[in-house]
């Protein structure tokens, strides 16, 4: 029995924390925003031609295809407030814990 809990304190404390899944340019989207893999997580970069700035919020139109969650088109309007830096200068979605909930968005820094 002790030497069964000794090998489970040891595979949690080798574990470590979760770690956030990368970006394609190679940084980490943050733990909140990420479920899953670079290959079947919740986070990807989006077209910036799926992205409008109106009145002072970001428009996100997603057809299928934008992000590999999306299976219909959706029209997200996020406030500017809200979003996360991009440290690529591209735009990323984080759809969790369905396609229909932005859970993060990241974009790039505007000058401002």
């Amino acid at each position: 029995m002790r030497a069964t809990f000794l090998l489970f304190l040891a595979a949690v404390v080798l574990a470590g924390p979760a770690l956030a899944h990368d970006a394609p340019g190679g940084w980490q989207y943050e733990q909140y925003c990420c479920n899953g893999s670079s290959h079947n997580g919740d986070c990807q970069m989006i077209p910036a031609t799926a992205v409008r700035i109106v009145h002072g919020d970001y428009q996100v139109t997603l057809a299928p295809g934008d992000h590999r969650l999306a299976t219909r088109r959706h029209i997200f309007l996020l406030p500017q407030g809200t979003a996360r830096r991009s440290q690529d200068g591209e735009y990323h979605l984080c759809l969790y814990p369905t396609e229909d909930t932005p859970r993060c968005f990241y974009a790039s820094d505007m000058g401002f």
